[in-house]
């Protein structure tokens, strides 16, 4: 590798200090790397699907926000995409065992190898690769604003999540999978393309694959707190697909319906409002991962 595209969030936390990490790991590698501060939200797909065809990779340093519209610009071509954590909750990153600290991870991609994974696409053309969610999951994310994410780091998504759980808001569900329609009431609904994240701290149910060509509905549907409790345990403890509130729909095509109309998350970024269509582009991302 002797050319890549650095493409920095320059709203990430700590973005300056870790440019210069990565350029300086790059030039001990003797890589030449190019970067780009992006200016404005989509900036990242404008760059990578105009310039990241010349260069032999495209890292992005920032958080899942910005490694997913580097992924949309790129999604099914080349080149490769490595992630560089800069971000707060750095899932991606965290899911791939990529070094979260610039210095280490920058080496670790250029001698590792690539990984292929599926990704979901909306109507719009965006992509997500860990997951799309209405409920619980969403309001986690809307409630981590970015001032309490600078105090507190990860620790604000843990603060906003406990916040959500407790007002415990339920929603009527109508999701479509291949054309059957289900419908239900429910507190979260997940469209998972991983089975778990974060070393396997947090699992979203079973036989969910990352390159079978699926995406797969996650249904928590608990009638209490008490029961939301339960299935927020099982989630951690592995064992959610063994919950009686719990089920899980595989498919390759879906249509999300809420009433009310709620607002959607896809890989920690807030997306516009339901319903939406949702696909699947099969083995479409081609990422960096340490061997």
């Amino acid at each position: 590798m002797k050319r890549v595209l650095l493409v920095v969030n320059p709203g990430a936390r700590r973005a300056s200090k870790k440019r210069d990490e990565a350029i300086a790991a790059f030039r001990r590698a003797d890589v030449e790397c190019e970067v780009v501060t992006t200016t404005a939200p989509g900036h990242a797909t404008t760059v990578a699907r105009e310039r990241g065809a010349s260069f032999d990779a495209v890292f992005t340093l920032g958080g899942d926000g910005t490694v997913m519209e580097v992924v949309t610009a790129l999604a099914g071509q080349h080149p490769p995409v490595g992630i560089l954590a800069g971000g707060t909750g750095n899932v991606l990153a965290r899911s791939l065992g990529i070094p979260l600290r610039v210095s280490r991870a920058v080496p670790a991609l250029l001698s590792g190898t690539e990984f292929r994974m599926d990704l979901g696409k909306l109507s719009d053309g965006r992509h997500f690769a860990i997951g799309l969610g209405v409920g619980l999951d969403q309001a986690m994310i809307e409630g981590a604003s970015a001032s309490i994410k600078r105090r507190l780091g990860v620790l604000a998504y843990v603060w906003a999540a406990t916040r959500a759980g407790l007002r415990f808001e339920q929603f009527q569900v109508r999701l479509t999978v291949d054309g059957v329609v289900h419908e239900r009431q429910a507190a979260s609904v997940l469209h998972a393309n991983v089975g778990s994240v974060l070393g396997g701290a947090i699992t979203f149910g079973r036989g969910i694959v990352h390159d079978d060509g699926l995406l797969h509905a996650c249904v928590y549907a608990p009638r209490n707190l008490a029961e939301a409790f339960r299935i927020f345990g099982r989630v951690v403890l592995g064992r959610v697909h063994q919950d009686s509130r719990c089920t899980c729909m595989s498919g390759s095509r879906f249509r999300l319906e809420t009433i009310p109309p709620r607002v959607a998350q896809a890989d920690g970024e807030l997306l516009g409002m339901t319903p939406l269509e949702i696909t699947v582009e099969p083995r479409a991302a081609r990422l960096l991962i340490p061997r």
